[in-house]
């Protein structure tokens, strides 16, 4: 199949709020840093007196009124609570200084894999602090020109570039845009040639590729436009259309997804490269899809059935005219890759072509090959396969980390892959695929001294002794004294695999002495579906373990001690770090829950939050089930009279997947009920999403609060280094 290229980076008033009662709440939360301390005083949040019966069990909301992303009430708290924050960010010593250097660190040139389209060569490029990545061209190994400047989309680069995709000759363009970190785009096409738009934009767009049929027009997915808030109102029911060029968007077709019958909460199209066949992905959740075939060469052919009943994850990766190549987890947890003849491609017609092994398996293709990455304890290891199955030869990797997927054109002969590990920066290759060699393509600019640092790979015991891998990365000569500021990193959720790459912003961290540590839970997909689910709904607590765990080993082995220990995690690892602060409090002296999942028993009823039920389950679901997620969930599991850790919650305003209500009640919580010194904080990104695409000085500003927030909260009155 087409693949279209893309290399974008990926992450956080005075008065008393209008018509509220109740007093203000204040703490004596005293800034920890022996130098100074600063009582805050945290904005009066009133509580309502909603009550939702679960199952005959009555549970208290009282910060419902937090989840009106559109009432005054609710924006007046939000101004509030950043005014409280950022004044006690803006008396930490040292946060100028990590701003600087964060900004040190990340201004050098930044260039993407090459990739071509039509009679263009593409790459995307940030001289340095670019907020956005800009696309550049060229022609015939020419001068290379700007092609698209995301950095022009708005003044204050908050809009983002989405997916670029092209049409089948490259001659046309289609791409996404994202306004203020919004999951909601617009898809805006345009001439490549001239760089002038074709027509109107496409508006209301939302999970969503851009699959294109010849030069003829494109498939695309989206929601009808929620009633209510666009940011938090549920979205249920996706469908896929067609767009034909020159037509208005009122007269796209649906596809799929019109009828009951067809309902799905996710659904996708792609079409096959030789644009003979339509493949179509429904699924109910974040795991299992019903997969489906359409003959593009044959006027109003029926949908064909492939995969159905959402037994596993299976998708196209290749096609040979009729013959069909699918990757799939039924029957084969760590996936397998299966032929089957698409005049009859049901899955008893499947036969093995690339076997499941003792490994997690992630396919792509390129030249005329299959390239089969496999995990080997969260480690990349690459092997090359032919079409029949036989392999070619296992890639010599530069070392011990993470390649990116091997992918392109079925005639190119080099292909590209980028490698890098937590403490190395990464450096794209080129590889010749006859030959199986690699060469440096472009070594990375940035200034940070790798062979100053180590990483380790440990296996430590959880609760019910189940062996969990972590990789502790430092400086060399670390003295393993309980002393060293530490950020135990984890999410542990939805099959996702955390695997070892370089970020510069943890770069910073560990030129400060600091160690950084990632723990590879169950729920994430480093050893294949059993892995994934002893993480979810009923299991969902072994993840939280894990977690626990993680900690007490960087304690007994003395890297770090529970004053130096900060937690750290976003999404579902907000929701990670939320349930195990209020679950052991003692354990760290500082937790970051970003963007959170957090309210346990509300969370399926925001945008498109009722496909995680697969991962947790719903409150609805059964008593048992209602009982487990309020026995974890953040927002109502902290108790009044408990001294938690200093605690900087961060979310955006526009975040239209984890809305941040989640993390408005968190917060509330924290602020009535805290019993100890410790801050508790809500830092409130404006005019920003879930986290793709925020600008690069957003980003480095949210570090820079980071690590001075837990810095200081660990008792250091300058940067440790």
């Amino acid at each position: 199949m087409k693949k279209q290229s893309l290399f974008l980076t990926s992450i956080l008033v005075t008065s008393i709020l209008a018509g509220c009662t109740g007093n203000s709440v204040e703490q004596n939360a005293d800034m920890t840093s022996s130098s100074q301390a600063k009582k805050i005083s945290y904005p009066a949040t009133h509580k309502g007196d909603v009550v939702d019966s679960y199952f005959g069990t009555d549970v208290a909301d009282p910060y419902r009124w937090l989840e009106d992303d559109r009432s005054e009430e609710t924006g007046a708290w939000v101004t509030a609570e950043n005014k409280v924050t950022f004044d006690y960010l803006s008396q930490i010593p040292y946060r100028d200084q990590l701003k600087t250097r964060l900004a040190e660190l990340w201004n050098y040139e930044k260039v993407g894999a090459p990739f071509e389209e039509g009679d263009y060569t593409y790459f995307y490029k940030n001289d340095g602090l670019q907020n956005q990545y800009v696309i550049y061209r060229q022609k015939d190994g020419g001068e290379a020109e700007v092609f698209l400047d995301p950095n022009s989309f708005s003044e204050d680069g908050t809009t983002s570039l989405g997916q670029l995709s092209f049409s089948k000759d490259g001659s046309i363009a289609a791409y996404a845009i994202s306004e203020g970190g919004s999951d909601w785009r617009k898809i805006i096409i345009i001439d490549v040639e001239t760089k002038e738009k074709l027509e109107a934009p496409l508006i209301d767009v939302k999970f969503s590729g851009i699959s294109w049929f010849k030069n003829e027009g494109f498939y695309y997915s989206s929601y009808d436009k929620p009633k209510g808030s666009e940011l938090s109102a549920k979205t249920d029911q996706h469908k896929l259309y067609y767009h034909e060029l020159g037509q208005a968007q009122k007269n796209d077709k649906v596809i799929f997804g019109a009828t009951p019958a067809e309902k799905h909460r996710y659904v996708g199209g792609d079409v096959t490269e030789d644009n003979r066949y339509l493949l179509i992905s429904g699924a109910v959740s974040t795991s299992g899809n019903n997969l489906y075939l359409k003959d593009l060469t044959k006027p109003n052919s029926p949908l064909v059935t492939i995969a159905d009943n959402f037994l596993g994850d299976t998708y196209l990766i290749e096609n040979e005219g009729d013959k069909l190549f699918l990757v799939t987890n039924i029957d084969a947890p760590n996936k397998k890759i299966v032929t089957v003849n698409a005049k009859a491609p049901t899955r008893e017609n499947w036969k093995n072509l690339i076997p499941e092994t003792e490994n997690v398996l992630s396919a792509s293709t390129g030249g005329g090959y299959f390239f089969a990455e496999y995990m080997v304890d969260a480690i990349s290891k690459v092997v090359q396969y032919d079409y029949q199955g036989q392999q070619v030869r296992e890639i010599e990797l530069p070392g011990v980390g993470s390649s990116s997927a091997l992918s392109g054109e079925k005639d190119a002969d080099t292909l590209y892959y980028s490698f890098s590990n937590y403490k190395t920066p990464g450096t794209i290759y080129s590889y010749n695929i006859d030959k199986g060699e690699s060469d440096v393509y472009r070594e990375s600019g940035a200034k940070f001294d790798s062979a100053a640092y180590e990483s380790k790979q440990v296996f430590y015991p959880s609760k019910d002794g189940t062996k969990v891998p972590m990789i502790i990365t430092y400086k060399k000569g670390l003295e393993l004294n309980g002393k060293n500021p530490t950020i135990l990193y984890g999410y542990g959720g939805f099959n996702v695999s955390l695997t070892p790459r370089f970020s510069v912003s943890r770069a910073v961290w560990l030129e400060q002495g600091g160690i950084y540590a990632v723990a590879n839970l169950r729920g994430g997909g480093e050893y294949g579906k059993k892995w994934h689910k002893a993480g979810t709904q009923l299991n969902k607590q072994n993840v939280f373990d894990d977690f626990i765990a993680a900690g007490e080993y960087l304690i007994e082995q003395d890297y770090t001690s529970s004053d130096f220990l900060a937690i750290n995690g976003g999404s579902n690892g907000g929701l990670l770090v939320g349930a195990v602060m209020t679950q052991r409090p003692d354990l760290m002296k500082v937790a970051l829950p970003a963007v959170g999942v957090l309210d346990m028993l509300r969370y399926h009823t925001f945008t498109a939050g009722a496909g995680w039920a697969y991962d947790y389950g719903t409150a609805e679901q059964s008593k048992e089930m209602f009982a487990y997620l309020q026995g974890y969930s953040p927002v109502h599991n902290v108790k009044a009279g408990v001294s938690y850790p200093a605690t900087m919650v961060t979310t955006g305003d526009h975040d239209d997947r984890v809305v941040p209500a989640h993390s408005f009640k968190f917060a509330a919580e924290l602020q009535e009920k805290q019993a100890g010194t410790a801050p508790m904080l809500i830092r409130i990104e404006t005019n920003a999403g879930h986290g793709a695409g925020t600008p690069v000085s957003k980003t480095i500003e949210q570090y820079a609060d980071i690590y001075a927030f837990t810095l200081f909260n660990m008792g250091f009155d300058k940067l440790p280094k």
